[in-house]
């Protein structure tokens, strides 16, 4: 008699955290929050054990209900997962060439940074000669909203995402008194930077200081990190500047994408 278990997958040990992670896989393939309907028909999970595990990784900030939509997206707790991976860094090692370019084509200082929680966290960075210091060394945190890569990944995440993420004011840090703080107004910014294709920071975290940033995306169009040119705003023609360093950062943006799909089709 044949042995059927030989083209059968093997029946998980765990089911529960089987089916956890695959919940978890689901909605990181998604454009969006999903309802758990869709989730649950989209795994085969009773419906009803579905609202039990969300509601478990809701307590653990993995996922987010959005309770006007009736669907669910993921939390915090899973942007920090993320940042875990680029710490240990795979994304640093391939980005780090790339950042040492940029800074030999531009002159000006260059950084590569990841989403963390409502932050961004820098893992990479390359101090152009003469320039001044900045305060986006490795490891540093700050506020996504006002940073040129933290508005470049905002910008790539679907709208219900960066609501979950800043719901109201309270939400909103400040450094120099510039920069959106409330809703609306980071709605409007964002939507100029998928207009222009690039984010544009100007003082909000250093005054004096200008930045633009562009997001790398993975190959599901997930924005993986950002990358970034910081120069001193008071340079000459800096308008038409900023144009021209957006233009090399997408470039570099682009070399790390196709550097990052490499590594993933091994």
């Amino acid at each position: 008699m044949p042995d059927s278990s030989a083209s059968s997958p093997p029946r998980p040990q765990v089911p529960a955290a089987d089916q956890t992670l695959r919940i978890l896989s689901f909605l990181a393939r998604q454009r969006g929050p999903a309802p758990a309907r869709a989730i649950a028909q989209g795994l085969g999970i009773p419906r009803s054990s579905v609202y039990h595990l969300l509601t478990t990784l809701q307590e653990h900030h993995f996922v987010v209900h959005l309770p006007e939509e009736r669907r669910w997206g993921l939390g915090i707790a899973a942007f920090e997962l993320a940042g875990g991976y680029a710490r240990q860094e795979p994304l640093a090692r391939l980005g780090r060439p790339v950042l040492a370019d940029l800074v030999d084509r531009t002159g000006e200082s260059a950084h590569l940074a990841v989403m963390h929680g409502r932050d961004v966290l820098y893992i990479v960075e390359e101090r152009a000669p003469r320039r001044p210091a900045l305060v986006t060394d490795v490891g540093v945190r700050l506020p996504s909203h006002l940073t040129a890569t933290g508005r470049a990944m905002l910008a790539a995440l679907p709208r219900e995402q960066v609501r979950a993420l800043y719901p109201d004011a309270a939400a909103f840090a400040d450094r120099t008194g510039r920069g959106p703080g409330r809703p609306g107004a980071l709605r409007d910014l964002l939507r100029d930077v998928r207009e222009r294709g690039f984010a544009v920071e100007d003082g909000e975290v250093t005054l004096g200081m200008r930045s633009v940033g562009v997001v790398v995306r993975d190959h599901t169009g997930w924005p993986a990190a950002a990358i970034a040119v910081t120069w001193p705003a008071d340079v000459i023609g800096t308008d038409g500047r900023t144009t021209a360093l957006s233009a090399l950062a997408g470039g570099a943006a682009a070399e790390l994408e196709r550097r990052i799909g490499r590594v993933e089709r091994r």
